[in-house]
């Protein structure tokens, strides 16, 4: 927690969050058909109608990726569901994620930052969207966060029973995406970084290693099918100038777009260094996050026909906008008379700059199917 920021009671926290949750909640009820339907979505509700050996052999032999979204199509499909419940399930997801976002940025922050963290998150076109869109990325939000706060407090407090939540939650992560490897492989950098519990976290990566044989099955099928890596169709630029375009987009998609831009990168920059001051490993563990994807990204053969888009970091957004909280908190504390209410101004901007931003990505999640 950061010294300087101003003391936020447990009982304020609480309701800030859950404030931010339950416009979450009421937006993506509100618009859970507007957006109309994808073959994507389709596609999981067609192989959920089979049996579950039918089940297993599509996704885990034939098709690969994201056995755990498949298995809740499957659910839905055979409870009787259809689009509509399909997207409950990642609008659930969506609304649950948003206490862990606070609850993580808590951990990094403070808790009046990571209240604005939360908000930030829920406002952003990522969340939006993907709380409406009936595929596997809220799932992969809300395991992902889970995953890296089990693993922070059995990192803290140690024993076998923690280590074991944590074990779960990432098997849950790599059991939504194939993109879930980079979360382990942040958690695992880490945990070899900081040294902490060393002797009993190798001993869980080791199991993880072995129970999740399965899916790591599934995403070389997955691999097989497409050849992935980055830059998409025709891209001739290559190297770091494609790995640069895309977190540009990235940035862009987790808070307001392109135009302000500058302004946010410069408050996550501002964010990172108050918080490496503040709580160093909590700023090693955001630096681990955001390093993983890109070096990945920089290694990974380009020109692809499956190249990654922003939705496929969206394990990141809890610590990109816990950043840029903590840069709008860094910049209310600078010490200007007015700079709590421009920072307060800024931060509401960027709050309105983001429902703009997934508007103009994604009109017809606010105006409906168009006639």
């Amino acid at each position: 927690m950061s010294r300087n920021a101003p003391e936020v009671s447990s009982r304020a926290f609480r309701v800030g969050v859950a404030g931010c949750t339950a416009a979450a909640a009421a937006f993506l009820l509100a618009r859970l058909t507007a957006w109309p339907p994808h073959e994507d979505e389709a596609l999981a509700l067609y192989v959920g109608r089979g049996s579950f050996d039918e089940l297993l052999e599509t996704v885990l032999g034939e098709r690969g990726g994201a056995p755990l979204h498949f298995f809740f199509a499957w659910v839905v499909s055979h409870l009787g569901g259809g689009l509509g419940a399909l997207r409950l399930v990642s609008a659930l997801f969506a609304v649950a994620s948003v206490p862990l976002i606070a609850l993580l940025a808590a951990r990094l922050t403070d808790r009046l930052t990571a209240v604005g963290a939360a908000a930030l998150a829920s406002a952003s076109w990522i969340f939006l969207f993907h709380g409406v869109y009936a595929r596997m990325y809220s799932i992969f939000l809300f395991t992902s966060a889970l995953s890296y706060l089990a693993l922070l407090w059995a990192l803290r407090e140690g024993g076998a029973r923690r280590f074991a939540l944590w074990a779960g939650a990432i098997l849950l992560c790599v059991a939504t995406h194939p993109y879930g490897a980079l979360v382990l492989a942040s958690q695992g950098i880490y945990v070899l970084l900081v040294r902490d519990r060393l002797r009993a976290a190798v001993a869980a990566f080791a199991a993880v290693a072995v129970l999740g044989t399965p899916f790591w099955i599934a995403d070389l099928v997955l691999a097989g099918r497409f050849d992935v890596g980055l830059g998409g169709r025709g891209d001739k630029l290559g190297g770091p100038i494609a790995v640069v375009r895309y977190l540009g987009q990235v940035a862009a998609d987790f808070s307001a777009g392109w135009v302000v831009l500058p302004v946010v990168l410069g408050l996550v920059g501002l964010g990172f260094r108050s918080l490496w001051r503040e709580n160093r490993r909590g700023a090693l563990l955001a630096l681990v996050v955001f390093a993983v994807p890109v070096a990945a990204f920089t290694l990974a053969r380009l020109g692809s026909s499956a190249a990654p888009e922003t939705r496929h970091l969206i394990f990141a957004l809890p610590f990109f906008t816990a950043l840029l909280a903590a840069g709008l908190a860094a910049v209310g504390r600078s010490g200007h008379p007015l700079a709590p209410r421009a920072a307060a101004f800024v931060g509401t901007l960027l709050l309105a700059g983001g429902v703009t931003w997934a508007w103009d990505r994604t009109p017809a999640l606010f105006t409906g199917d168009p006639p």
